[in-house]
């Protein structure tokens, strides 16, 4: 399934950026993914206080952000895009952080 896709924007809900940041490593590393690079919001506990965070990651952009957002619960949301095949896009999850460890 992941095969059929061209590119992957990945969604981590997490109780905090280095969990966050963890899981993504770790993905990309199973995956061999290339490595994303922090956006604007860089990496690290957004506004130096730790709690629970949403990073997106888009490997069109090769950049990650992360943002504050509380209440989401945990997980990694896979979401495939093909554009010469649409039927191949999918989203997968949310599957336990600790999947790809």
């Amino acid at each position: 399934m992941l095969g059929a896709c061209g590119w992957f924007t990945v969604g981590i809900m997490a109780p905090s950026a280095t969990v966050a940041m963890a899981a993504l490593r770790q993905l990309e590393a199973a995956l061999a993914w290339p490595t994303l690079q922090p956006g604007e919001t860089g990496e690290g506990e957004p506004s130096g206080e730790p709690g629970g965070v949403f990073l997106k990651g888009n490997q069109r952009t090769g950049l990650f952000h992360v943002r504050r957002e509380e209440g989401l619960g945990a997980g990694i949301l896979i979401t495939g895009h093909e554009a010469t095949d649409p039927a191949a896009e999918d989203t997968w999850g949310p599957l336990p952080l600790d999947l790809f460890a």
